[in-house]
């Protein structure tokens, strides 16, 4: 063991490093403060200690606090030697009060609280507790209020009736003039908002706005016109799905251009983040007098020439802009300005469907932005001859916009190779970023002989989408936090090491897809003589939807095998009836009938009925058919 320790010892700081930035920060300060001075200068640095989560995140979603004894050792020992470092706690109810008073934090601005009760309320907003009422008082608590309830299924709620009489009888009047950002519900926003004077009030966040809502708020004189027009700078603006598809984009288009002319001091809008496939907005029939002094604007429109029409003097002092642009085609475009756009500071488009019109459409419209600082941009390329690579962007884009100083990026190219000599590989793609000195760039190529096709995803790192589609076995690996939606495809067996990778990767993903219908190799069945040989067990705990309609009988069998996966309870899988049926050998076999019991809803493709034997197989899931 000693000489095992001075070996470890011998890693250099980086090494270690590198390590610690892939485990929870909880438990590097938990388990390694104090252990010698060398670790105590690497785990003080301000990437442990600036943000720090004080609570623990269960497989159900839930959210519960520390145990008594982590709580000892951080409260009387950790938090007193790093508070001043601390910038961001993320704290639990029935913890915080005694994290918060265990020393002072004298750089904290931002807090996050979970499970708050009445009860919580009551004593940490009044004077039960005194010194507790100032830290709860400060601004640091008091600038930016969510006044709503988030659900483990991501659904947004108003506070209970008892809640909001507390805070619109007995709270909000206190503390009004520290209060600069509101995010609320519907049902409960016009009573938050009258219930006092807010003079510092700048910013809002609404959600669950419906049609009836934007009629009475929008084109309806109402008691909250004056504040929308004469206080509030800056609006996140997140609608319901509209259930008629038809006329969607032209109900969203005109909600848009009525905030526009109702919020007249609007310097930032963000329209509808959080249902970008329900908010698009296309300008065909919209009046030509759109005009406003916005300087930041996010939206999802329904094609290019709708960016451009935006772009076009509609919003001359814009100096960001970040756009989803649903379909990019050349043979949409009924817009050609080409005037330069000198004010745009920051742009970001996005689109998650393959285009075609990379060169055509989308470098000439960068190329007018003269003045461009930061660029991001996340497309899907296809009917070129060649990868979107280094050179390519060094070319068409960073020697083009000579001001800029940040890029980020996810680009994957398609092509064909039918007949080709000399394809790059993945090292030759990498080569082509040799001088990106201020970029850590990612690459990895697959040539699938069977579509006769090649495919290369380049990104910079860290990576900020929230999804990543057509993982191969060649992924490279890394940690991507931010994402929750995944799509595996490959022509060449997945194996269950590379389920390992995917779920290291991926620590928080919700929905998985998997296209692969060709079988594993080398797999061993429950009833094997190697089963003593016993491989992880693989384990996704944040999943809730899994599509398995394109994916080989095996890939389903290990999803449902509880000697391979560990399912949490409430997950919506996907799949065709008969492969399940032989998968589940006619729904009788008892080895995956502990995952199929934690299935919280499945829909069976291609069957009409439900038979009685399937239902009680499945006794605790909504079972649909289709």
């Amino acid at each position: 063991m000693a000489n095992s320790m001075i070996q470890l010892d011998d890693l250099p700081d980086e090494i270690f490093m590198m390590i610690f930035k892939n485990m929870c920060k909880i438990d590097v300060l938990y388990s390694l403060i104090d252990v010698n001075q060398r670790l105590n200068t690497i785990v003080y640095d301000p990437i442990f200690t600036n943000h720090l989560i004080l609570l623990e995140h269960s497989s159900d979603d839930s959210i519960n606090s520390l145990t008594d004894a982590i709580l000892d050792r951080f409260c009387l020992q950790i938090l007193r030697k790093i508070n001043h470092k601390i910038k961001r706690l993320d704290l639990e109810s029935s913890s915080m009060e005694r994290i918060l008073l265990a020393t002072n934090y004298p750089i904290l601005y931002e807090l996050s609280l979970y499970n708050i009760d009445l009860r919580t309320f009551r004593r940490c907003f009044f004077d039960v507790n005194q010194r507790l009422n100032t830290i709860v008082h400060d601004p640091i608590f008091t600038n930016h209020l969510t006044l709503l309830e988030h659900f483990s299924d991501d659904s947004i709620h108003s506070l209970t009736d008892s809640m909001l009489d507390q805070f619109c009888l007995q709270i909000l009047p206190k503390i009004k003039h520290k209060i600069k950002w509101l995010d609320l519900e519907s049902l409960s926003m016009e009573r938050i908002l009258l219930a006092t004077y807010y003079p510092s009030l700048y910013g809002l966040t609404l959600y669950n706005i419906d049609l009836r809502t934007c009629v009475h708020y929008f084109f309806d004189q109402n008691p909250l016109t004056d504040l929308f027009q004469n206080q509030i700078l800056s609006l996140t603006f997140n609608m319901t799905v509209n259930k008629n598809p038809d006329k969607r984009d032209l109900i969203n288009t005109i909600i848009f251009q009525r905030i526009i002319k109702i919020f007249i001091n609007l310097q930032y809008l963000n329209f509808c983040p959080s249902s970008i496939w329900y908010s698009k907005l296309s300008f065909d029939s919209l009046v030509k007098d759109l005009s406003s002094n916005l300087l930041e604007l996010h939206v999802t429109v329904n094609n290019f020439d709708d960016c451009l029409y935006l772009l076009d003097g509609h919003f001359n002092e814009l100096r960001k802009f970040h756009v989803n642009i649903s379909d990019i085609h050349s043979a949409q475009l009924t817009i050609n300005n080409t005037e330069n756009l000198p004010n745009l500071k920051c742009f970001s488009l996005y689109s998650n469907v393959e285009t075609s019109a990379y060169d055509e459409l989308i470098i000439p419209l960068l190329h007018r932005m003269i003045n461009l600082e930061e660029l991001g941009l996340y497309v899907k390329i296809c009917e070129k001859n060649i990868f979107v690579d280094g050179h390519d962007l060094k070319k068409n884009i960073i020697n083009k916009l000579l001001r800029l100083k940040k890029i980020q990026f996810y680009i994957r190219s398609t092509i064909g190779f039918l007949n080709q000599i000399n394809l790059p590989s993945n090292e030759d793609i990498q080569y082509t970023f040799e001088d990106f000195h201020d970029n850590h760039i990612i690459s990895y190529v697959d040539y699938f002989s069977d579509t006769q096709q090649g495919r290369c995803h380049i990104y910079s790192y860290p990576y900020t989408l929230c999804e990543y589609y057509k993982i191969t076995n060649n992924f490279p690996g890394g940690l991507f936090k931010c994402v929750s939606k995944i799509s595996l495809y490959d022509e060449r067996p997945f194996q269950h090491e590379f389920f390992l990778r995917i779920a290291q990767s991926f620590p928080f993903v919700k929905k998985l897809s998997l296209e692969n219908l060709k079988p594993q190799n080398n797999k061993k069945s429950e009833n094997s003589e190697d089963h003593h040989q016993i491989l992880p067990i693989i384990e996704y705990p944040h999943l809730t939807t899994l599509d398995l309609t394109e994916a080989h009988l095996d890939y389903i069998e290990l999803f449902l095998l509880n000697t391979k996966m560990r399912l949490s309870n409430n997950v919506y899988l996907v799949v065709i009836y008969q492969a399940l049926r032989k998968v589940t050998e006619k729904f009788k076999r008892n080895a995956t009938r502990i995952n199929g019991e934690k299935l919280h809803r499945l829909s069976l493709l291609g069957k009409y009925r439900i038979p009685k034997y399937v239902k009680e197989y499945f006794p605790h899931t909504e079972i649909l058919n289709y």
